[in-house]
């Protein structure tokens, strides 16, 4: 078999990176934010923030989806409110399909950052603020570079689990070819079709190179940054 693309097959991989990057780079901050709110504060509520925060990872994605549609559809209150001021639609279109994967990978990206943000020395953190250091200074010294290993891991498990996301992309942003279709849901279509074996056959290769790719980077990533950490005597 001839391991050539199409230009329709290249705008699925374009479509499935763009969507995988928005939904990684747009959830980091949120999760840095909640992951350290998380690890270092005790406050009433904490555990159920936690666990809303978390839910998406074991609800199943079609679930996720449908709440999504009844939550930002063209008929949800909010929905009609985005639509009617600033004719902004959701659900079957692919900011749709970046708010899917974003809800899905979220819990994984907050949960690798959490974790790390836990491991980080509060020694080191409060012998900082005895040396006067403000609170900002204090994290982006001492608390970041520590948790960057998980950050990193959190980031690459989030842009690859969006890659493989599909129940909750079908359901909010729909099966729209040039538009939510991302490689899984390409898969799906074309192994409905007789004779589409070849082509589904070699999305589903790309996928698994994209993702094997995504963690070899991860590693590499981590491994450069403990060296760092170590030589740097973090």
């Amino acid at each position: 078999m001839e391991f050539s693309l199409s230009e329709e097959e290249l705008e699925i991989v374009i479509l499935s990176l763009k969507v995988a990057f928005y939904s990684s780079f747009i959830n980091l901050p949120l999760a840095i934010g909640f992951g350290y709110i998380l690890a270092k504060y005790k406050f009433f509520g904490r555990t159920f923030l936690d666990a809303t925060l978390s839910l998406p990872l074991v609800l199943p994605p079609v679930t996720t989806g449908y709440l999504l549609l009844i939550c930002l559809g063209r008929r949800s209150v909010i929905g009609e409110i985005l639509y009617d001021l600033f004719g902004l639609r959701l659900s079957f279109t692919t900011t749709g399909a970046i708010i899917a994967s974003m809800v899905v990978s979220f819990p994984l990206i907050m949960r690798a950052v959490k974790i790390s943000f836990e491991m980080a020395d509060s020694k080191t953190e409060e012998a900082a603020e005895t040396l006067g250091a403000p609170p900002w200074a204090v994290f982006r010294l001492v608390t970041l570079p520590v948790a960057l290993p998980g950050i990193i891991n959190g980031l690459i498990l989030g842009f690859a689990r969006t890659l493989g996301e599909f129940g909750a992309t079908i359901t909010f942003a729909g099966n729209i070819a040039g538009e939510t279709q991302t490689m899984p849901l390409a898969v799906y279509s074309l192994m409905q079709v007789p004779g589409q074996e070849s082509q589904a056959f070699k999305l589903v290769i790309l996928s698994v190179i994209v993702s094997f790719a995504a963690m070899v980077i991860s590693e590499l990533l981590n491994r450069r940054t403990m060296k760092k950490m170590t030589d740097g005597g973090v």
